[in-house]
């Protein structure tokens, strides 16, 4: 599947989580792209969405099209070093949500498994053992019933569908994703992966902040 067969964004309205002189967090809607596509017919994006109201706006982060949630713009080229620099040291602290096919066993655990991706199949990501970069996930059951588990998902690194591929590879595909789900557990109306809550630091105090977001599902 590419972005360019079926990319018909979600009009909802911006809904913002925090605004001040340096950063905006917004909650990103499943379905929008976080920064334009190739071609006009994937212009819209959650950027050009905050530069219409924040025309300062800049880039820090991304999500996956059809990840929800916590995003957060800088306002200014300062803030948007800062939190770069955040993001690549390793110094901001994620949380996401998701539905999974099946029961997992145990509870908690961590995933350890290189990935790189998949270039016959882009944009799929694989794991490989020889060539893949490290990517690191801790995850916890937080609920299961009904064939399938709601998991709390804390990345320690940030590669490309990395919460995605990492739940494939432990059996447990995310349900309603469009490129590593299969049969049944890929019948869902959306992606079931959410950003629930990111904690950085502020790029102007250097204060600790945190920022959350209902999980929709």
């Amino acid at each position: 599947m590419t972005l360019s067969s079926a990319y018909t964004p979600p009009m909802d309205p911006l809904v913002i989580l925090h605004e001040d002189s340096d950063i905006v967090v917004v909650d990103k809607p499943a379905g929008l792209l976080s920064v334009p596509g190739r071609g006009a017919h994937l212009a819209d994006c959650l950027l050009s969405r905050v530069q219409a109201v924040f025309p300062t706006a800049l880039l820090v982060h991304r999500l996956d099209r059809d990840t929800s949630g916590v995003m957060v713009f800088a306002l200014t080229a300062h803030a948007q070093r800062t939190l770069s620099m955040q993001f690549e040291q390793r110094k901001t602290k994620k949380t996401y949500v998701a539905r999974v096919a099946g029961h997992l066993a145990p509870r908690t655990g961590t995933v350890d498994l290189p990935l790189i991706v998949d270039w016959p199949n882009r944009p799929r990501q694989m794991v490989d053992h020889d060539n893949g970069k490290p990517a690191e996930t801790d995850w916890r059951v937080l609920r299961q019933g009904d064939g399938e588990s709601r998991v709390r998902l804390m990345p320690k690194t940030g590669r490309s569908h990395q919460l995605r591929v990492h739940m494939l590879a432990m059996g447990h595909p995310i349900l309603g994703d469009p490129l590593y789900a299969e049969g049944a557990a890929a019948e869902y109306p959306r992606l079931m992966l959410h950003s629930q809550e990111l904690r950085l630091n502020h790029p102007e105090s250097g204060r600790g902040i945190g920022f959350r977001a209902r999980v929709p599902f």
